[in-house]
């Protein structure tokens, strides 16, 4: 049993959309295939994986580092001890081979998106779904059913509060009961008239999460957060600077309310630091860190561990990403969620066909390894590539 080959593709997803800090007019995603010589009911075994948007594709560091760190291994190397499947934490250790620690920017975004493909082949050799087999070696009972969240409200040139409101109306057709809308790009006046829309279309029906994507300095963040705390929002997201810890420690003297962070954190160290010094409180603020762009499952488990010798339960996080391995670790390990984009990033984003939203939480297809196979668009890219 061997890796045979490794195979990396820039795509574009790019649209005229935006919010507080980028646009996403030139932005790309890489789709990686994992390629092994394992034959199973007929087909070839390839795990595929892709890097969630918001961080563009890594190319260049999968075929320049990690991707030739992983084929020139040792295959026995590779496997687990009774050589019966691949070892994800031996690929993971054969890949950060000659790294230095820190600096987590790009290089865990490609790391993170092999180690999706090697899990995803992992879970097909088991024959089982991902989110069962994580369960399993955790010797926990998986939950099937998830809660997840609509992401949406971007910026978009000549959109209007009419439009807007309509987007959210239509998640709400769609079964979800909490919503996000991007802030911090406009002046505060102009959000506040955005924000108090959505609520009004809403109603009782959904709650409203709103997202500053990092944007607003401390001055600036005291101001919408004496605005916003005047409405039942469901969190206020990423207010500053994902790595300022300290002007996140200070928004919690102006705003009470829930609030989140960390999808721009990508190692164990950076999630233990956000806990240590950015005044997060375990009862009410959630955790969003993106396994796609932290390393991967293996750095995502370490996080997971850090949390927990800090007092925090997984139940407090809700990945960023809205992707289906976050949903398979979400149902696995006992995360309070996953973040859902129901129209944008496609055919990377939503979930296998079939699967729907009802009142909030979908419920994982019995599909083997993350779950790609089911969703018809995404896979036909996927088989593109490597099969």
């Amino acid at each position: 049993m061997r890796i045979v080959d490794i195979r990396e593709v820039t795509k574009p997803i790019s649209s005229p959309i935006s919010n507080a800090y980028i646009d996403f007019s030139k932005m790309t995603s890489s789709l990686v295939a994992v390629v092994t010589d394992v034959i199973k009911d007929g087909r070839r075994v390839v795990g595929y994986g892709f890097n969630s948007n918001g961080r563009y594709g890594q190319g260049g560091l999968i075929r320049e580092r990690f991707r030739d760190r992983i084929l020139q291994a040792e295959p026995a190397s590779l496997l687990n001890e009774d050589a019966s499947n691949l070892d994800g934490h031996k690929i993971w250790a054969a890949m950060m081979q000659n790294e230095k620690p820190g600096g987590h920017g790009e290089r865990s975004v490609a790391v993170g998106t092999i180690d999706m493909a090697v899990w995803d082949a992992i879970a097909k050799i088991e024959g089982k779904p991902l989110f069962r087999l994580l369960a399993e070696r955790k010797g926990v009972e998986p939950n099937p059913s998830v809660f997840v969240y609509a992401a949406g409200g971007y910026y978009y040139p000549g959109k209007d509060i009419s439009a807007l409101r309509a987007e959210m109306r239509g998640y709400l057709n769609r079964g979800y009961t909490v919503v996000k809308m991007k802030i911090g790009g406009a002046s505060i006046d102009e959000d506040q008239r955005r924000i108090e829309a959505v609520l009004a279309e809403i109603g009782d029906q959904a709650e409203l999460a709103v997202d500053a994507n990092g944007r607003l300095d401390l001055e600036t963040a005291i101001a919408y957060a004496k605005m916003l705390r005047n409405y039942p929002l469901f969190w206020l997201e990423e207010v500053g600077d994902p790595l300022d810890f300290q002007l996140q420690a200070a928004m919690a003297e102006f705003y009470p309310g829930a609030m989140a962070t960390g999808e721009n954190l990508f190692s164990h160290q950076d999630a233990r630091n956000l806990i240590r010094y950015g005044g997060m409180r375990p009862d009410r603020d959630w955790l969003q860190f993106d396994c796609a762009l932290a390393y991967g499952l293996v750095e995502y488990l370490r996080i997971l561990d850090s949390l927990d010798q800090l007092g925090w339960s997984p139940s407090r996080c809700i990945p960023h990403g809205g992707h289906q391995m976050s949903l398979n670790i979400a149902a696995g390990l006992g995360l309070g969620g996953n973040e859902s984009y129901p129209d944008l990033f496609q055919p990377y984003g939503g979930f296998p066909d079939g699967v729907t939203v009802e009142n909030g939480h979908i419920v994982m297809p019995e599909l083997p390894g993350i779950g790609f196979e089911g969703k018809a668009d995404l896979i036909s890219v996927m088989r593109e590539l490597a099969e």
